[in-house]
């Protein structure tokens, strides 16, 4: 189609490896990361040598196309994924409503026809150009609920996007079909109350949009994000099988349920760090990040402030905690 860039083509090399990727960022501390080498917060990015509008090969029923967003939240930028290598395809997370990327989908798409554009949520680094791309192939949008929330406290993720209207919502366990391949709804609330999850069966990939990362944990913030029910997200994908994960952000993770494990036993580390915080004296969110987050940038503890209070919840509704107006005590 006119306008489009020849740039835009298959290409291998899989994307299996985050080495090339992390050697050309200036990294500082995760927010919240359990291992050093699996959880990377970076903080600035160049533009060259970055696979951008280009489909890479990552599976023989996937190819993926990473959109030029780099930031801290979202590592290179975000990884659309297409499933499919027939006449019928899947989109998974179209990403922003940014033209070059969203000539480079419909390129790599090319004579086939899109059977669903699947969002696993509506934080706008993921589904704006879902709307663009309906409206560019007649495709229907079905995935995630619909979910808009004003929010102006600190964070670490995108806001919501107020465009998303699906043509259909899929419930925990939902299927979707085409040429060789079916996906899967693997409903995954925490990071947002409307995240999804998408199996693979044919291949054993689960598209994990940002549950599940390699290169660093999900944001969980209050009032919209639930450590309560993130945890449980966590602990089913671990009692699952599936043979590899593809996140919407960094690289494929080869190894999930060790990941997953590592990343449970991280948020429990951080609950007793904050019942141990409480019995020392330290009753509010604000004079327990700085102990917590020793060489975080303390540009990034607001943030932090929010992921201790989904964790305050969480112990208050299991009996541990309980809330005194600004202040928590040992229930």
């Amino acid at each position: 189609m006119p306008g489009m860039p020849r740039a835009v083509r298959n290409r291998l090399p899989s994307i299996g490896s985050a080495k090339g990727w992390s050697s050309a960022w200036q990294a500082s501390p995760a927010l919240d990361s359990p291992g050093r080498s699996a959880h990377i917060r970076a903080m600035n990015a160049p533009s060259d040598n970055r696979p951008y509008a280009l489909a890479e090969s990552v599976d023989p029923l996937v190819r993926r196309v990473l959109a030029r967003n780099p930031s801290p939240f979202t590592f290179t930028g975000t990884q659309s994924y297409i499933v499919g290598a027939g006449a019928e395809v899947a989109v998974i997370d179209p990403g922003p409503d940014e033209a070059e990327h969203l000539e480079a989908l419909i390129e790599t798409i090319g004579e086939a026809r899109i059977v669903a554009i699947c969002c696993t949520h509506t934080h706008r680094d993921h589904s704006p150009a879902a709307t663009v791309l309906r409206e560019r192939t007649g495709a229907p949008v079905i995935g995630c609920a619909p979910l808009t929330l004003d929010d102006d406290g600190p964070r670490l993720d995108a806001a919501f996007d107020p465009s998303y209207r699906p043509d259909r919502v899929l419930a925990d366990g939902e299927a979707i079909s085409g040429d060789g391949w079916t996906l899967e709804a693997v409903a995954t609330p925490g990071h947002t109350s409307n995240h999804l999850c998408f199996a693979l069966p044919e291949s054993g990939v689960l598209f994990t949009g940002d549950h599940v990362m390699g290169w660093s944990t999900s944001v969980v913030s209050p009032p919209d994000g639930d450590m309560t029910a993130y945890l449980a997200s966590l602990q089913k994908l671990h009692d699952r099988e599936d043979r590899i994960y593809l996140p919407a952000h960094g690289p494929a993770v080869d190894r999930p349920r060790q990941l997953v494990r590592g990343m449970l036993g991280h948020r429990r580390s951080r609950e007793k760090q904050i019942l141990k915080q409480i019995r020392e004296g330290r009753t509010r969110i604000g004079d327990m990040v700085p102990r917590m987050y020793k060489g975080v940038d303390e540009r990034l503890w607001p943030a932090a402030g929010r992921s201790v209070h989904a964790h305050l919840i969480d112990l208050a509704r299991r009996g541990l905690v309980r809330e005194a107006g600004e202040e928590w005590q040992l229930a």
